[in-house]
């Protein structure tokens, strides 16, 4: 059975896209056939970050005005097996997207057989981001450490338990997991920012994955391949873990504590 999940959160640059790409990739990689979709119609950032704007044809607005088919607008990733990306356009507005269109594009990759079709959500609460939670089975709230970010993710929840489909519809809610990124227990340790705990203690819902603050982030990004290919990142073998508890499985939150230095690198200062 096909899971929707959506990568949504309140505020901007939390690495929802960065997390979408890398949860995608990760599926994948574990030999489930996913589809991830850009909802950030206008903007389009998720075929920079997996390294496919060259290859853009058609686009998801294309598929929903009947301009393309789903095949045709549909990347197959060239790094990953089982892993396909459709584009957002940059060229038209949000009200291009529709909620019979948008519908018509998920009962269709239903139908090809995807097991996970990952909406890649824009930040806030226009448009583009309620329809990108409106079909989804699960939610994934990415936030930073930091009461802004934690606020806006709380507004979201909201949002989710009152917009969706299933929501209208009187159903099972949709099922929220909390993602925490750019997580620095140093500076948590001194006060710069929201533990682990201060986090759940507010937004109450369980956690799927802490991803640490990690240079190798935004360097995958601008090579235009996901972290979690890069095997000597932190923040790569974390989204993994994150992956990992999607599909079931109890893993150790890793990077959560200060790293304890050594005699010697105490004495060098490294």
């Amino acid at each position: 059975m096909t899971r929707i999940i959506v990568v949504t959160s309140g505020k901007g640059g939390v690495g929802k896209t960065t997390s979408s790409a890398a949860i995608a990739t990760g599926l994948a990689k574990k030999g489930k056939k996913t589809v991830v979709i850009d909802f950030d119609i206008g903007l389009r950032n998720l075929d920079l970050i997996m390294g496919c704007e060259r290859r853009v044809v058609y686009d998801f607005v294309n598929v929903i005005q009947g301009e393309a088919k789903i095949n045709q607008a549909l990347i197959k990733d060239k790094k990953t097996k089982n892993l396909f990306i459709l584009p957002a356009s940059q060229t038209r507005d949000k009200e291009a997207l529709t909620y019979l269109g948008v519908e018509k594009v998920l009962n269709e990759l239903i139908k090809m057989n995807f097991d996970f079709i990952i909406c890649d959500s824009p930040a806030g609460i226009e448009k583009g981001a309620i329809l990108s939670l409106y079909f989804a089975d699960e939610a994934i709230i990415t936030t930073n450490p930091e009461v802004s970010s934690v606020r806006d993710s709380d507004r979201i929840l909201g949002i989710i338990s009152s917009k969706s489909k299933r929501s209208e519809d009187n159903n099972i809610p949709i099922k929220e997991h909390l993602l925490l990124t750019r997580y620095n227990p140093t500076r948590v340790k001194n006060g710069e920012m929201l533990s682990m705990n201060d986090v759940l203690d507010i937004l109450r819902i369980p956690i799927i994955g802490v991803i640490p603050e990690d240079v190798s982030v935004l360097r995958a990004s601008n090579q235009g391949e996901s972290v979690i290919l890069d095997n000597n990142s932190n923040a790569g073998h974390a989204y993994f873990d994150t992956v990992n508890r999607l599909l079931g499985e109890n893993h150790k939150f890793r990077f959560i504590e200060e790293e304890k230095k050594s005699f010697l690198r105490r004495l060098f200062g490294r």
